[in-house]
Parts: C-alpha cells; sequence; structure tokens
C-alpha cells in the first residue's frame, strides 16, 4: 500500500442549529477576509509551522465553522505567524490575522 502523507478525517456529525457560531461572527466582523476562505489547502501546504507540529490553518477555520471553539483556540497557538500562507492563498484571506483573532478570543470568549 502507498503512503501518500495524509488520511481521512474521522467522520464528525455536527448539529448546526445547536452549535456555537459566535466565534466565526466575532472574526468575520473584525476581519471579513475570514468570509473569503474556501478551506482549498493552500496555506496549510505552505505551512513552516506544519512541518514541525500539527498546526492547519484549514482545520482551524473548519473547527471555528462547526462551532467547535476550544479546538480552534487550541490549533491557533500552533502557529508560527510567519505570514507564507497569506502569501499562498487565493482568495487574499488575512490568515495571520485571524490566527491573531482567534487568540484574542480565548480572552474575550469564556471557552
Amino acid at each position: 500500500m502507498v503512503d501518500f502523507g495524509y488520511a481521512p478525517l474521522e467522520i464528525k456529525i455536527h448539529d448546526l442549529d445547536k452549535a456555537n457560531l459566535t466565534l466565526g461572527e466575532w472574526i468575520a466582523e473584525r476581519d471579513e477576509t475570514f468570509k473569503h476562505c474556501i478551506a482549498c489547502g493552500c496555506c496549510t501546504a505552505t505551512c513552516t509551522a506544519g512541518k514541525f507540529t500539527t498546526f492547519s490553518f484549514r482545520e482551524m477555520c473548519h473547527s471555528i465553522r462547526r462551532g467547535e471553539l476550544m479546538e480552534a483556540i487550541t490549533e491557533s497557538e500552533k502557529c508560527m505567524l510567519c505570514g507564507k500562507c497569506i502569501l499562498a492563498c487565493p482568495r487574499n484571506v488575512n490568515t495571520r490575522n485571524i490566527v491573531k483573532l482567534v487568540r484574542k478570543a480565548n480572552q474575550n470568549f469564556r471557552v
């Protein structure tokens, strides 16, 4: 069997009607580019921190959109804020600012 370096994600079923989506709304108010993210993975593919940790900007965004606040905050702490992801993003998402906002949310959202 060939190892391509990735694996399918574990299946999760989310009820978005019951999820806490306030973090995503809060971030979108402060940085509109968050809405432009299409989760293409270009940022994750170029990530320097991703070479040394399990950091994934894409997974962090998915966690935010699913209402998994603690997972998003925990993931944001792995980022080195180097900014390579900003250069790779085809939608001009200000990824570094979004990571900073998620870290700041740790103080604003008591999770």
